[in-house]
């Protein structure tokens, strides 16, 4: 990907420049407590260059999925206080997105200062359909800046959206990836230009139509797809066994028949499960081969024997992606299968592999388990975003940032 840098932005000189930074902030609250500050730490380094710079940084950001108008609880007041005190200076949070205050905020700013936009997501313009209606939120956001600004992508978590604070304000200043993006770019292209083999992908989580376009994009180029969480039951289905209670897309089974038929050799499942009578953490619970999974009961994990069998074929890998949980980690009983693959990928880190953890669900599932990030290679700050990249889907944040005629 040929784009400008953050490098190339600081070479030109920032110092006095107003900088609009796109960063992801996306962070998981429990009431105003963040409970993984995992994206805002990963912003700190295209920040703190940029401060250090004597930029006059704005940054843009959303928090869950407010309904085009401002709600409190999807504030970014929690996340401003945590940035503030992980660059160590006063992050102002505007009281809006390009309003008055914003504006009367960004035109206070002095060389170093950080200004927090207010949810970009409570303007309806931000994620409109409308072309033009993005248009003229970018252009409220460039009158921010100034007319000597520039634009930093910087939110890898988002490059999949056309979206107003993500496209279309690049094509109306100077852009540049910052450090997070290109960093990102970089690992995502090891897993699909430069591939050291053996190649494992393993993929968790609820639907297998939320995967089915990564699946049949890597499937043919892996050595091992091994397939766990809530999706494996509509495999299990497609193999002929009954799955009880078990979430399953009936919808979906044929086509998982199909994969099977087809790329069979690569994919592994399940062989037992953890399964409870009810969704809840206190459950009742037992471990059964997944031939033998009863009327009314529901698989929340898989079992150790397959925890055993996933971390065996895993074990000769050289080059690991991971994404999707096992399980219901959230629940402690039903977190051993998610923790038992984690720690299986870990070990092929410490003898050499190249191993990434694919945002989302995978990296929450890490610190919720009290894994250390160097335990991996790499974690993602982006679910969505990695998986439309490894598909081969062209990435609108990404393809807007494409130096053309140089």
């Amino acid at each position: 990907m040929a784009v400008r840098t953050l490098k190339d932005l600081l070479d030109e000189g920032v110092s006095g420049r107003g900088v609009l930074v796109r960063s992801d902030f996306n962070v998981p609250l429990d009431g105003t407590t963040i409970t993984d500050p995992g994206r805002i730490l990963a912003s700190l380094p295209t920040l703190t260059a940029l401060i250090e710079a004597g930029a006059k940084v704005i940054i843009t950001a959303h928090l869950g999925r407010p309904k085009g108008e401002p709600d409190p609880q999807f504030s970014l007041a929690p996340v401003a206080e945590r940035l503030g005190a992980e660059l160590g200076r006063n992050v102002q949070l505007a009281g809006d997105v390009v309003g008055t205050d914003a504006l009367a905020r960004a035109e206070g700013l002095t060389d170093g200062d950080v200004l927090l936009l207010e949810n970009i997501r409570f303007d309806p313009r931000e994620t409109s359909k409308d072309d033009a209606e993005r248009e003229s939120l970018a252009a409220a956001l460039v009158e921010l800046v100034g007319d000597d600004g520039a634009f930093v992508s910087d939110g890898f978590g988002v490059v999949h959206r056309k979206q107003a604070s993500v496209y279309d304000v690049a094509k109306l200043l100077p852009n540049y990836a910052g450090e997070l993006v290109a960093a990102e770019v970089d690992v995502l292209s090891k897993l699909t230009d430069e591939v050291t083999r053996p190649y494992a992908v393993v993929l968790g989580g609820s639907k297998v139509s939320d995967k089915l376009g990564v699946i049949e994009a890597l499937a043919p180029k892996v050595d091992t797809l091994v397939i766990g969480g809530g999706m494996a039951f509509t495999f299990l289905a497609a193999q002929g066994h009954s799955v009880g209670s078990s979430l399953l897309q009936e919808d979906q089974i044929s086509v998982c028949k199909d994969l099977l038929d087809r790329f069979g050799d690569v994919i592994h499942l399940p062989v037992d499960v953890v399964i409870a009578d009810r969704f809840a953490a206190d459950a009742d619970s037992s471990i059964v081969p997944v031939e033998e999974i009863p009327d009314g009961w529901s698989g929340l994990d898989i079992g150790p024997e397959s925890v055993k069998r996933f971390a065996a074929v895993l074990s000769g890998a050289q080059t690991i992606f991971w994404n999707g949980p096992s399980g219901v980690f959230e629940f402690e009983k039903f977190a051993s299968g998610t923790r038992g693959v984690a720690e299986a990928i870990a070990a092929t880190t410490a003898k050499g592999a190249f191993t990434v953890v694919g945002g989302g669900d995978s990296a929450a599932a890490v610190r919720t388990l009290g894994l250390p990030d160097s335990d991996f290679s790499h974690i993602s700050t982006g679910g969505g975003a990695s998986l439309e990249y490894l598909e081969g889907k062209e990435l609108p944040g990404l393809a807007v940032l494409e130096r053309t005629g140089e």
